[in-house]
């Protein structure tokens, strides 16, 4: 069966997340990284991204993108993995099988108020949650961290839609509260946009996301007909 194409919006904001294959580690050295951070520079060149933040950790990684077009997500995140695969495979040995991610990327929308400063500061502070650093400006392979690709080339980030705290740092450092990280975690595994009710209400409809808010547990309103109907025949 041929893959559901993916109805991204225009010109609003996307957290992006891969994983690698059964957790496996994506990036095994400093120059791993390095690599990484050249692509995703490249790939914003090429595709016209406006890349607002994002966070390498060994075996994942997180993006917050902002397209003029929603279909332009696929383009450059399929640009920049499909890139980092084959020279992952060029460099392994000779008939060596596998895949390096666990398959297609996840992403949510993100509602431009205060919900995108959250994201932000859940995707910053990865590596302060995953206990690699005591700041988490001190990983380099994050956005706030602002580490160098190879050849010496940064990401270019573009200016964030709503005002940045003046403290911001001091915001990314300090926990988070759990409820705020299961949110995020809720909208990453599940797609569910992220912002407050009325604005979800809205995205999923015209996105036809109900999937992404209805109880896991709770059948559709279509099988429950259907149930119903087999129940009478």
């Amino acid at each position: 069966m041929a893959r559901q194409v993916r109805r991204l919006a225009d010109d609003s904001i996307h957290h992006v997340l891969n994983r690698g294959n059964g957790r496996m580690r994506i990036f095994n050295k400093p120059g791993d990284f390095e690599t990484f951070i050249k692509l995703l520079e490249e790939g914003r060149k090429q595709v016209g991204m406006r890349i607002l933040g994002y966070c390498l950790l060994d075996d994942h990684w997180h993006l917050v993108l902002w397209p003029r077009r929603g279909k332009d997500v696929s383009k450059f995140v399929g640009w920049v993995c499909t890139t980092q695969v084959r020279r992952w495979r060029e460099r392994r040995k000779k008939g060596a099988g596998g895949d390096l991610y666990q398959g297609r990327f996840r992403s949510f929308m993100v509602q431009e108020d205060r919900h995108f400063l959250t994201v932000m500061r859940y995707v910053e502070s990865n590596p302060l949650r995953a206990k690699r650093v005591r700041r988490a400006e001190d990983w380099r392979w994050s956005s706030v961290g602002g580490g160098e690709g190879s050849g010496g080339v940064k990401v270019e980030l573009q200016k964030w839609p709503v005002e940045r705290p003046r403290d911001w740092k001091k915001l990314v450092n300090q926990r988070m509260e759990e409820g705020e990280v299961e949110r995020v975690r809720t909208s990453i595994k599940r797609g569910r946009p992220f912002g407050d009710e009325k604005w979800v209400g809205r995205m999923v409809k015209r996105f036809k996301l109900e999937s992404t808010v209805r109880d896991p547990w709770r059948p559709s309103k279509q099988k429950k007909e259907d149930g119903i109907r087999k129940k009478h025949r």
